[in-house]
Parts: structure tokens; sequence; C-alpha cells
């Protein structure tokens, strides 16, 4: 676990870094996300910039017992919390940038290839892009919506979810649980009741 918090120094210097896939055994579900933000890449953890809403979501889902915090980084027991459940996290473009419109079309369409390697090595039930524009560029369906999705690579199902980031005013936090439910349905993964969750979440660090 690093810090949680980081000087603009730092975040700059993390352009330079890339984030590891998180994949375990028993893959069922893959989040990939559109590349690392700086946040991700300081803190080497997907997602986790404080105002990113991914965990959030999950927890509110029911996918995960307690709202992890990412913000310093993995440690073994959010890894845990995720690999255990079958679900991993990947990202179309694994380049560090500041905000997403810094890549270049392209990017995601060489990323879409590589992911593909990726999803058939792995073989999850599902794919979930988390930011429907990212999936649009990258394998050039500019139609697609919100939701599960009319191809697949090899048995792979693949589905299109919002981006859970806090700047996404389109979709509420119950928007996005309700949207991450229904892929993890859809993967196997199993959800905890709600009345079976402790009374308050409790942040992980």
């Amino acid at each position: 676990m690093g810090k949680a918090n980081f000087t603009r120094a730092e975040l700059e210097a993390a352009r330079s870094l890339t984030v590891p896939d998180l994949v375990g055994r028993g893959l069922r579900l893959l989040f990939c996300g559109i590349n690392p933000g700086l946040w991700t890449a300081a803190s080497g953890a997907h997602f986790a910039h404080p105002g990113n809403r991914f965990y959030k979501a999950l927890h509110g889902a029911g996918v995960t017992e307690e709202l992890l915090d990412v913000r310093a980084g993995f440690d073994a027991k959010s890894r845990t919390a995720l690999t255990r459940k079958g679900i991993g996290i990947t990202n179309l473009v694994m380049r560090t940038t500041a905000r997403a419109d810094e890549l270049d079309p392209e990017e995601f369409r060489a990323g879409a290839v590589v992911l593909e390697g990726k999803v058939r090595r792995w073989k999850p039930r599902v794919l979930a892009f988390v930011g429907l524009g990212a999936y649009r560029t990258g394998f050039e369906r500019p139609g697609a919506r919100v939701g599960e999705q009319d191809h697949r690579i090899g048995d792979t199902r693949i589905w299109a979810l919002p981006n859970p980031s806090g700047l996404n005013a389109h979709y509420s936090l119950d928007d996005l649980a309700q949207l991450y439910g229904e892929v993890a349905d859809a993967s196997g993964v199993v959800r905890e009741r709600a009345d079976a969750r402790p009374p308050r979440a409790r942040r992980g660090s």
C-alpha cells in the first residue's frame, strides 16, 4: 500500500507508469477501463481516483461485502475481495494520461486487438467495458448502447457500462449499481443479499 494523497509533481510523474492487469483464477467477469489516469497509475490500483464511483457501484450492487478503498493502492485484502469473486480488471489502452481525450482513436483500435487476445486466453464469461465511448471506438461500433452487445469474443459475452467517473452526471450511483448488478448476474458472480451485509460499509486501507 502507498499513500492516499499525491502531490501534483507525483501525479505528473505517473505518466510514465503502467498499471498491471488484475486477474486471478476462475475469472468470470472482466472489467475493462479506458486507460489509467494519473491517480490510478500513481497508486497502482485501477479506478483509484477518489471521485471514481466504480467500487461504490460494486458495493451498492452487493458484489463486494465491504466498500473497497484503493486510493493508496491495492492491498491483499482488496485484491482478494475481487479475485475470489472471479472479477478481473484491465484497460483498453495501457498508456497513462490525465484525461481520456488525450488518446488517439488508433490507440483504442490497437488496444482492442490486444484485449481480444487476452479475452481468448483468459476466457471470462463476460467482458464489461466501463466506458461506452471507448468500446464504440475500439471495436468500431458507433451505434452501441449501454447493455449487452450483439457480438462476442469466443464464448465471452460483451457488455458496455457507463463510465463511473464522478464527472458523468448522466448516471446516478443507484443507476450504476443496478447496471453493475446486472452484469454480475450475467457472469455468474455471486451477489450478497442486502440484509446479509454489514450495516455500515467499512473502508479498507
